[in-house]
């Protein structure tokens, strides 16, 4: 419970809270800077800063998915090990992005395996050479480049990639048993998201993607995404996949429109709203507007 609500909850009087001096008032006050909310006995997410990390506690040792940034990596392992008393068996990047790798240097020395896609490989390695912080990488030692499955403890856990979407090298990562899949940033639940076309990013092929992911997975799926707008939850449905490969269409529809009639790319960027996405708010509009012109004016 946080502590906030446990004020709310228990009445404490102000009174009790005069007590507190205002350095120790404003640590009881606090809420902490991490959030861990359990899915099943035995998945669960965990929330700081960056991209929505998911855990999988097995008999055979602990499975991270994503790892934020190394000081949240460092509290995400502290708190799994008051859970586990299991070795770190596996982990996994759905793709290269700082936000969602970073944290895998934590691990070093705590896990005998980083597995993702190929390409988000070769990425995170450009990544990292280009910005010379190679010494604070933990690579991937394992790669797939379709489709990877594997059996740990009571789940099968398999990784797909169906194609260029937000990167070349995003995986759907999919615990069968549990009927549970991380999209990493896949889906942007009501938020613009980042494309990354120095990474291979291409908005028509990621609307594909998310409809192949759609028929492969089922109705009763939960799904987990890396980032959600304000209000939004990062635990989403089907139907939110299909809302956002909406939004990436009205994107690309909205800004073939506006290069027709004349429009330039400043003039493009103005833009506040997409046009039959009314639900995507807030800051960083330009970010798909810039890709998609960046798309459409290769063509």
């Amino acid at each position: 419970m946080q502590r906030r609500s446990f004020l709310r909850n228990t009445g404490l009087s102000l009174a009790s809270l005069a007590l507190l001096n205002k350095k120790s008032l404003a640590a009881f006050l606090a809420d902490p800077a991490w959030n861990i909310k359990m899915l099943t006995d035995d998945i669960g997410i965990f929330t700081e800063k960056g991209g929505t990390i998911v855990f999988y506690l097995s008999n055979e040792g602990m499975v991270v998915i994503d790892t934020q940034f190394p000081d949240s990596a460092q509290h995400l392992i502290d708190e799994l090990k008051k859970k586990s008393e299991k070795p770190f068996r596996l982990v996994i990047n759905t793709h290269h992005h700082g936000d969602h790798s970073s944290g895998n240097i934590a691990f070093k020395d705590l896990v005998p395996h980083v597995l993702a896609h190929a390409n988000s490989k070769i990425n995170q390695q450009n990544v990292a050479i280009k910005q010379k912080t190679e010494d604070k990488q933990l690579y991937p030692d394992q790669t797939y480049i379709d489709t990877w499955c594997e059996k740990i403890g009571k789940e099968e856990i398999c990784m797909h990639y169906f194609g260029a979407a937000h990167t070349n090298g995003d995986s759907f990562v999919h615990f069968k048993k549990a009927n549970i899949v991380h999209l990493g940033d896949l889906v942007f639940n009501r938020r613009h998201p980042y494309i990354d076309k120095t990474a291979g990013a291409d908005i028509g092929s990621w609307i594909k993607v998310l409809s192949k992911a759609t028929s492969t997975f089922n109705k009763k799926t939960q799904y987990v995404c890396g980032h959600a707008g304000d209000g939004y939850n990062t635990i989403i449905k089907a139907d939110d996949l299909k809302s956002f490969g909406n939004y990436l269409e009205n994107v690309l529809k909205f800004t073939e429109s506006e290069i027709k009639a004349g429009k330039t790319k400043e003039e493009i960027l103005k833009a506040t709203e997409i046009p039959g996405s009314p639900e995507w708010k807030g800051t960083g509009i330009e970010r798909p507007l810039t890709a998609a012109f960046a798309e459409l004016s290769t063509k």
